[in-house]
């Protein structure tokens, strides 16, 4: 089983599988080697089930059909009028404003918010139902609140979007099979 540990400044460990299925230890520098190991062991159930997760998406992912470049523009093209649409609907209701819109084809984010309050947001997303690109517009309007992932973001979506963790787990579950459609 191959881990990689990386320490940081951080307060708390994580544990995290790649998408090559490798562990991915996050600790703290103040952790010993000894407790990093005793967390790790005590998470093994918990590893396996994830290990198992990345096999089968890997496997969903090798199964889908790449988009062509017309077909990613075509998404674009419905993303750049979906999408500021829904930023525009739901910004009074978030309480804040925002910038510029951007669509992007990205291979990694589904979106984002800058400290200048404009987003960027991905055409794939237009692969996504509905409710998901709400969740991701929504996610990143309550970045213009909170620029972090804290509690108090996490309740200015809850205020919005009270079923977010339904959408955010779909979007963990789905998003990778979604991404792997971008061309290399």
């Amino acid at each position: 089983m191959e881990i990689e540990m990386i320490r940081s400044a951080r307060k708390t460990i994580s544990l995290e599988i790649t998408q090559e299925g490798k562990i991915l230890v996050r600790a703290p520098y103040r952790m010993t080697k000894g407790q990093i190991v005793a967390f790790v062991e005590e998470k093994q159930d918990w590893i396996e089930k994830h290990r198992r997760l990345v096999k089968e998406r890997q496997s969903k992912k090798g199964q889908m059909e790449r988009l062509a470049p017309e077909e990613i523009r075509a998404l674009a093209d419905q993303a750049l009028k979906v999408l500021p649409a829904r930023a525009a609907f739901f910004a009074p209701i978030v309480g804040v404003d925002y910038g510029r819109i951007t669509i992007r084809n990205q291979k990694t984010r589904w979106g984002s918010c800058s400290s200048k309050g404009n987003l960027n947001f991905n055409c794939l997303l237009m692969l996504a139902p509905p409710e998901i690109q709400d969740y991701v517009v929504v996610h990143e309007l309550c970045h213009r609140k909170e620029m972090n992932h804290s509690a108090r973001f996490w309740t200015e979506v809850g205020k919005v979007l009270p079923d977010y963790r339904e959408r955010e787990k779909w979007l963990k579950e789905n998003g990778a099979v979604l991404m792997a459609r971008m061309a290399d």
